[in-house]
């Protein structure tokens, strides 16, 4: 029979890993996993309670295909409070995790053989979707000298080889968690006006950055401050740790509206009740302190991670602006394994700590580097620097 060539897409590798996790922790492993972006402590107490009351009730039918109102007037509302922007629930729709956003989106604003383009290293399901949809990818490779963020100069380069359809852009971005500044956004997002492409803008890890309390952007720049042709695409699970609630948003324009309703009404119904209703809860007062205490958290381990990079030997290394990832160049420290993904299926095995090869965000040039989550807690980090250290001096 017949198999689609759109199947074909290869794996997320950080899922493969995971399972092979959960395959030695079965057998007795001691295994510290860093390969997820999963926040450790789940969602805010508030929100869990909320779920709690809603599942005694027993009232959790479908809800309308862009999710509750009440949801989304409360999106809407976050929007204000954090980017001083004046929404409504109608540009906000609410979608089965960010995933789910970025298939309504890819579906609404690409055709089949559209060219969008991708920063390398990036999030390798931007690319798998696309691939999968029929669309084109175009890789724009991102270096040390543009902190692995695009440039309208890089998109000139990428758009004089074909035109381009869309942009995917993330800040904090994943692998790197290099961010965006307010000028570097609206470059890029007054080049895609120009030029007639539609930005993509992931902003799911808005929040969780390390600048300076009360400095300006302190929690990053959303693409809707500059320009509202874009989609900007966020979620409920890393600020506010709610990862299996499968429970995400997107800003979407009034051209692609229509397209995504009726999309988003076929392809899943409607997002999850019950997390939906849930979130509500997460633009609580007590929510927001419980989510920026747990980034406070993330700050502490990532002071940790970095004063160790040297005695590790790793670099260089990305600047971890935001989110919750080190991607470091192991060049010097690889040893006698030909490449990162022999050094971390070696790790896994022989040290019991788990992180992700490169080559899953960086087909063509990631085959030095590693993404280590810090997410896990600074407990899990320090017993993992340990055990590489050990590793690597073997």
């Amino acid at each position: 029979m017949k198999v689609a060539r759109r199947a074909g897409v290869p794996p997320f590798e950080v899922m493969s890993i995971l399972d092979r996790v959960a395959q030695l922790r079965a057998a007795g492993r001691d295994v510290i996993s860093l390969c997820a972006g999963e926040p450790s402590g789940g969602a805010p107490p508030g929100v869990a309670a909320r779920a709690a009351a809603l599942h005694q009730a027993n009232d959790l039918g479908y809800t309308s295909a862009l999710g509750p109102r009440p949801l989304r007037d409360a999106i809407a509302g976050h929007y204000r409070r954090w980017y001083g922007l004046d929404l409504t629930g109608d540009d906000v729709a609410i979608t089965t995790g960010s995933s789910g956003a970025f298939v309504l989106a890819f579906l609404a604003a690409f055709d089949p053989g559209d060219r969008v383009a991708l920063a390398s290293p990036g999030y390798p399901a931007y690319r798998n979707i696309l691939t999968a949809l029929g669309c084109e990818v175009v890789d724009i490779p991102c270096g040390p000298e543009d902190r692995f963020q695009p440039t309208p100069a890089l998109l000139d380069h990428a758009a004089a080889q074909g035109p381009l359809a869309g942009l995917v852009v993330a800040s904090p971005a994943n692998p790197t968690g290099t961010m965006l500044t307010r000028t570097e956004l609206t470059a890029l997002t007054t080049w895609c006006d120009v030029h007639d492409v539609r930005l993509i803008s992931d902003e799911i890890y808005h929040g969780i950055t390390y600048a300076a309390a009360g400095a300006p952007d302190a929690r990053g720049v959303s693409a809707w401050e500059r320009s509202r042709t874009g989609v900007v695409v966020s979620s409920f699970s890393k600020y506010w740790g709610m990862t299996g609630w499968r429970i995400g948003w997107a800003l979407v324009p009034p051209d692609l509206r229509p397209g995504v309703d009726a999309l988003a009404g076929n392809v899943a119904l409607c997002p999850p009740a019950p997390a939906a209703y849930a979130a509500i809860e997460a633009f609580s007062p007590d929510s927001y302190a419980a989510a920026d205490a747990r980034v406070a958290e993330f700050a502490r381990t990532r002071a940790t991670l970095l004063e160790a990079v040297d005695s590790l030997g790793w670099g260089p290394i990305a600047p971890a602006d935001g989110a919750f990832y080190l991607y470091a160049d192991l060049a010097d420290a690889l040893g006698h394994h030909r490449d990162a993904t022999s050094w971390s299926r070696a790790l896994l095995e022989e040290a019991g700590v788990a992180v992700v090869p490169g080559i899953d965000f960086d087909p063509a040039g990631g085959g030095r580097y590693v993404r280590l989550s810090f997410a896990a807690g600074h407990d899990a980090v320090v017993t993992a620097i340990e055990r590489i250290r050990a590793f690597q001096s073997r």
